[in-house]
């Protein structure tokens, strides 16, 4: 059978930088932080969603189940965060002619949903690394703290939101490093704390 590559690196980095640039413009690091950040929409349908869930299917392959459900899972979040802005796909308009706090309590809805199931894979995660469990948690802050914003309109707890997924994106990028740097193709290696 044909070696099959680590597609962890490819899955880790698209999920890493796609939540960095979404995260910075949250945390209002040189934008305003209650300004528009749909530059992220075109990240998330290709890097963040399409490249991630390419290598959710390549994980299944490798018989990788953590794996596969990760990264094919938050490339759907990608892809469907990214499809609620396109004007075309009409969701944001279909709230039109309510309050604008009804878009933001589903918005709520739909951010604590995903807190669930980060809940779900942080708890997954306890034997596999530090770094991972690590990456898994400040991931499930951050959906917390954005369901909170978005249910009490509060931009404070965006901006705290902004931070805690920056360090998320930094984690998933060090843990994608970590899988990069093997004993063939680097002189040294990036220790992940494993937990088994």
């Amino acid at each position: 059978a044909p070696t099959i590559a680590n597609p962890g690196p490819l899955g880790l980095s698209s999920f890493a930088l796609t939540t960095f640039v979404l995260s910075l413009h949250n945390a209002g690091a040189g934008v305003a932080a209650d300004g528009p950040s749909n530059v992220v929409v075109g990240l998330a349908f290709f890097y963040g969603g399409i490249v991630q869930l390419l290598a959710g299917m390549w994980e299944f392959k490798t018989g990788n189940t953590f794996g596969a459900t990760a990264f094919s899972s938050y490339g759907g979040f990608w892809l469907s965060y990214g499809l609620i802005f396109i004007p075309g796909a009409g969701i944001t308009s279909s709230y039109a002619d309510e309050d604008e706090s009804v878009f933001r309590k589903s918005m709520g809805i739909y951010l604590i949903s995903w807190a669930i199931f980060t809940g779900i894979m942080l708890i997954s995660s306890h034997r596999s690394s530090v770094g991972l469990m690590s990456m898994f948690f400040f991931l499930f802050i951050t959906f917390i703290l954005l369901a909170a914003s978005e249910y009490n309109d509060s931009l404070t707890t965006k901006i705290a939101a902004g931070a805690f997924g920056t360090i998320t994106a930094l984690a998933a990028w060090y843990n994608a490093l970590s899988g990069l740097l093997t004993k063939d193709s680097s002189y040294f290696l990036l220790p992940t704390g494993r937990l088994h």
